[in-house]
C-alpha cells in the first residue's frame, strides 16, 4: 500500500501537538521554586497543573478576575493560590470594597484596616489580608514583595504564639484567667498567657511588613542622598542647563518619596491616636474569645456549675466575641501594639527627617545659585552703566566733530595745525567728562568698588 497524500501533514501535526503537550506540562521556573519550598503546594483555581494520566492532558484556562495569592499559615507553611474576589471575601470574611484597596489604583497608598476576623494591610507594595490563622499575600512574585516572602518563611516557623502539637493543633491546657462570668472562673487556652511575652501572629506579620517597607524606604532615601549631594555641589559650581535638569528630576523623586513615607507615617499615627482601632487589631484574642464563648454556649445546658450570662445566649458568636473583647480590654491591653507601632513610627519619622534635610540642602543650593545669578546680574548692570557713560562721552565728541564738518565758513579752517589741537582737546574733554560721570556714579553707589 502506498502512503496517503496527507500522511506528511498528519505527522507534522502530531509532532506539533506532542511538542505543545511537553511545553504545557512543565510549570514555570518561579512556580517550581516556590513549590519546592512548600511541600503542601495547592491551588484554589488551578494555577498550574502537571501532566495528567493518559494521553489527553488538558490545561484549564485561567478564571476571569482571578489573581495570584500566596498563603502562609501560623506554622510557616506556604502555598500558591489563584482565587477570584468571591473566594477571598468568603475565606477572609471581609467586605468586597476592601479588595479595592488592594487594587492597582492604590499602588502607593498605605492603609491598615481592622475587620471582625481579618486585617487588611496595604503598605506600599505589600498587599495582604491577615487573619488569626493565616496571611494571604497578593502578587507574591513581584521583586519588591520577594523580601517580605523570605522574611515570612524565615521567621514564622521560629516564632509562633501558640504551642504546636504533632498533629498541628493547639495544645489547650487547663489554665485559668480572671474572667467574670456569673462569678465563676473560666478555663482559657494556655496561649493567652504568652501575649505579654510574645506578639500574636497578626502582629508578627504586621511587624515583618513594616520592617520590609521601612527598610525599602530607607534604602530609597540612601540612594537619593547618594545621588543628590554630588549633583547639588556640581550645580553650585557650574549653573548649566544639564545640571538644572538633574536637580529638577531629583526634586521630583524627592517629592514622590516624601509623599510615600508620609502616607505610611500618617497611617501609623492614625492608629496610635485611637486605642479602639488598635484593640480591634487583636485578631488572635478575638478569635480565642470567640471560640471560648462558643464553647460556653455549647456547654451551658449540660454544665450546672457554670452559669452563663443571659445576654451571652442571645448574642451570636461574633457579637459575643466583640462584647467579651470590649469587656476585658483596657488601656494596658494595647501596649504591645502601641510599642510596636511607635518603634516604626520613630523610624519613619527619622526617614522623613532625612528627606527633609535633603530638601533643605536643595533649597539652600537654590538660594546660593539665585544669589550667584543676582550677583552676575548686578555686574551686568554695572557694565551696562559704564558703557552708557562711555557712550555719552563719545557722543559729545561726535557732536563736536559733526559741527566742524558742516559747510560753514570759519576762520579756524585757515590756521595751520589747528586740526590736531581741536581733536586732542575734544578727546581730552570727553575723557574728563567720562571720568566725572563715572566718579559721580560711584559716589552715589551705583557702581561697585
Amino acid at each position: 500500500m502506498g502512503k496517503g497524500p496527507f500522511s506528511f501533514c498528519r505527522k507534522s501535526s502530531r509532532r506539533r501537538l506532542k511538542k505543545a503537550a511537553e511545553m504545557t506540562s512543565q510549570p514555570p521556573p518561579a512556580m517550581i521554586e516556590i513549590a519546592a519550598s512548600s511541600p503542601n503546594h495547592a491551588v484554589c483555581n488551578s494555577v498550574s497543573a502537571g501532566p495528567t494520566a493518559g494521553t489527553s492532558s488538558k490545561v484549564k484556562k485561567k478564571t476571569a478576575g482571578s489573581r495570584l495569592w500566596m498563603r502562609f499559615d501560623r506554622f510557616g507553611q506556604s502555598e500558591l493560590l489563584e482565587c477570584d474576589k468571591s473566594v477571598i471575601i468568603k475565606r477572609a470574611a471581609i467586605p468586597g470594597r476592601d479588595l479595592r484597596i488592594l487594587g492597582p489604583l492604590f499602588s502607593h497608598s498605605s492603609t491598615i484596616l481592622a475587620r471582625e476576623k481579618a486585617m487588611v494591610v496595604n503598605l506600599e507594595f505589600i498587599k495582604a489580608i491577615v487573619t488569626a490563622e493565616e496571611v494571604l499575600l497578593l502578587d507574591p512574585l513581584r521583586h519588591e514583595v520577594l523580601p517580605f516572602v523570605d522574611q515570612l518563611r524565615r521567621q514564622l516557623p521560629q516564632k509562633s504564639p501558640f504551642k504546636i502539637c504533632r498533629a498541628g493543633s493547639m495544645d489547650v491546657q487547663d489554665s485559668e484567667m480572671q474572667f467574670p462570668n456569673g462569678g465563676q472562673w473560666l478555663p482559657v487556652p494556655d496561649a493567652v498567657e504568652g501575649f505579654q511575652s510574645e506578639l500574636p501572629f497578626e502582629f508578627h506579620v504586621l511587624e515583618i511588613a513594616l520592617e520590609v517597607v521601612c527598610t525599602y524606604l530607607e534604602s530609597s532615601v540612601a540612594d537619593l542622598e547618594r545621588d543628590a549631594y554630588p549633583v547639588l555641589d556640581e550645580l553650585a559650581k557650574n549653573v548649566s542647563t544639564k545640571n538644572l535638569e538633574h536637580v529638577r528630576s531629583l526634586k521630583s523623586n524627592l517629592t514622590r518619596l516624601l509623599a510615600r513615607v508620609q502616607k505610611v507615617r500618617d497611617e501609623i499615627e492614625h492608629l496610635l491616636d485611637d486605642n479602639e482601632d488598635m484593640a480591634h487589631l487583636y485578631l488572635t484574642r478575638k478569635w480565642m474569645l470567640n471560640q471560648q464563648s462558643e464553647a460556653l454556649l455549647a456547654a451551658a445546658p449540660s454544665n450546672s456549675h457554670i452559669t452563663a450570662a443571659p445576654n451571652l445566649r442571645r448574642l451570636s458568636s461574633n457579637r459575643s466575641a466583640s462584647l467579651v473583647t470590649s469587656n476585658c480590654l483596657g488601656d494596658q491591653d494595647v501596649e504591645d501594639l502601641e510599642m510596636l507601632l511607635e518603634a516604626y513610627f520613630m523610624q519613619l519619622d527619622g526617614t522623613r527627617n532625612k528627606i527633609l534635610s535633603v530638601r533643605e540642602y536643595i533649597d539652600d543650593t537654590e538660594d546660593y545659585v539665585n544669589i550667584q545669578l543676582d550677583n552676575q546680574r548686578n555686574e551686568l548692570i554695572q557694565l551696562q552703566l559704564t558703557l552708557t557713560i562711555a557712550s555719552f562721552a563719545i557722543a559729545v565728541e561726535t557732536l563736536i566733530a559733526g559741527l566742524f564738518g558742516m559747510n560753514i565758513r570759519c576762520t579756524l579752517y585757515n590756521k595751520q595745525g589747528i586740526f590736531n589741537i581741536v581733536v586732542g582737546g575734544t578727546s581730552a574733554g570727553c575723557v574728563l567728562l567720562f571720568l566725572l560721570v563715572l566718579g559721580y556714579a560711584r559716589w552715589k553707589k551705583l557702581l561697585g568698588s
